[in-house]
This record gives structure tokens, C-alpha cells and sequence, in this order.
């Protein structure tokens, strides 16, 4: 019991390092966003393969296993969250004011009409993938094994949430911050829900490029 609580908290302070680590990148370096990329990879890959050398009972291989079966339900949620993500937007443009969005996403991250595409595809694939092996694959299921499902869930989906407070100030009002934030943690929690059978990543990749696929839509949309 007492190693299992060394591991824990080794994790947990990890995971807290490394989203307070992007914290800062975001808010007081703001490196440009190919820079950031490549400090966020090196963390999210390299802390948990640090954590990994001091617990054996990590399986980075199986964060991949393919399972015929959960594919489908993935697919399908992941549709159904790019719709509610993209008519969410219908909706709410009739009442908030999103074009400081594209300012932000040019002046802090360097991200403009001409480079969008590529920085989205980026996005949708290979960063929803890093963000999925570091709080699904290292957080969520190595806490709910050392642990208690309840913790992983609520930990991994919040941390989710607070790392990407620091990306978006500026983008929206309070209030829009707000609904963003906890939906990012329902999100969270649903992508924790698919991979928690399988442990693996997968499934939760899935979902997640579907959501990255929504919001680079509005993107498109707005820099139009």
C-alpha cells in the first residue's frame, strides 16, 4: 500500500508539473506554436517514461492495443460530439463575439489564414494523440490502477480542463470560458469512459480528433 502511494503521488506530481510547465510556456513565453509543440512533446512523453522506470507495472505498449469492437462507439460519439460542438457555435455566435479568436491565434501562436490547415491537421491527429497518451494513457489509467477509478476520472479530466485554460485566455468572454472549460471536462470524462475497458488510447483518440475536427471547423470558419 505504502509503494502504491509513493507511485501515486509521483504521478500526480508529474502530471502537475508538466501542465504547469505548458502553463507558463502559454501565459509568459509564447514561444510560437511550432517551439511549443516540441516542448509540450517533450514533456508529455518524457515525464511518463520516467515515471515508467520507476513503475514497472506501466504499459506503454498496450496504450495502443486495437479493439475491433470499440471502434464503432467511438466513431459514433465522435460524430455526435462534432455536432453539438459545431451547432453549439451556430448558436452562441448569434450572442457572443468570437472574433478575437483569430487575433489571439495570430498574435500569440502565430497561427494565421495562410498556415491554418496544416497547423489543424496537426492538431487534429498528432496533439490529440500526445494530449491522450499523457492524461488517458500516464494519468488516467495508471491512477486508476494504483488507486480508485473515481480519482482517475475526476484528476485526469480536470487537469485536462486546467491545461487548457492557459491556451485559450483572451479567446473568450468569462462566461464562454467558462462552458468551454467544463465542457472540456465532460470531455474529458468520456474519453476516460472509452478507454477504461480496453486500456488503450485508441478509442479516446478517435473521439477526440472528431472534437479537434469541430473546432478546427469554427477555426476555418472564423479565419474565412
Amino acid at each position: 500500500m505504502k509503494k502504491n502511494t509513493r507511485k501515486i503521488v509521483l504521478l500526480i506530481t508529474l502530471v502537475v508539473i508538466a501542465v504547469t510547465a505548458m502553463a507558463l510556456v502559454d501565459t509568459l513565453l509564447k514561444p510560437g506554436y511550432i517551439r511549443k509543440s516540441a516542448i509540450k512533446t517533450a514533456l508529455f512523453l518524457l515525464l511518463p517514461l520516467i515515471y515508467s522506470r520507476f513503475d514497472r507495472g506501466t504499459n506503454i505498449k498496450g496504450l495502443f492495443r486495437f479493439e475491433k469492437g470499440s471502434f464503432l462507439p467511438a466513431m459514433a460519439a465522435g460524430i455526435g460530439i462534432y455536432g453539438l460542438i459545431v451547432g453549439g457555435y451556430f448558436i452562441a455566435k448569434n450572442f457572443f463575439d468570437f472574433s478575437q479568436i483569430t487575433s489571439n491565434l495570430a498574435g500569440g501562436e502565430g497561427v494565421t489564414k495562410e498556415n491554418f490547415l496544416p497547423v489543424a491537421l496537426y492538431v487534429s491527429f498528432c496533439n490529440s494523440l500526445l494530449e491522450e497518451i499523457f492524461f488517458r494513457g500516464f494519468a488516467f489509467l495508471n491512477i486508476k490502477r494504483l488507486c480508485s477509478p473515481a480519482v482517475a476520472y475526476v484528476f485526469s479530466s480536470l487537469t485536462f480542463a486546467l491545461y487548457h485554460i492557459a491556451i485559450m485566455i483572451g479567446w473568450y468572454s468569462l462566461p464562454v470560458t467558462a462552458l468551454v472549460i467544463f465542457g472540456i471536462f465532460v470531455g474529458g470524462l468520456i474519453f476516460n469512459k472509452f478507454d477504461e475497458k480496453s486500456g488503450s488510447v485508441l478509442p479516446s483518440w478517435v473521439v477526440h480528433i472528431l472534437a479537434n475536427f469541430a473546432t478546427n471547423t469554427i477555426g476555418f470558419l472564423l479565419f474565412a
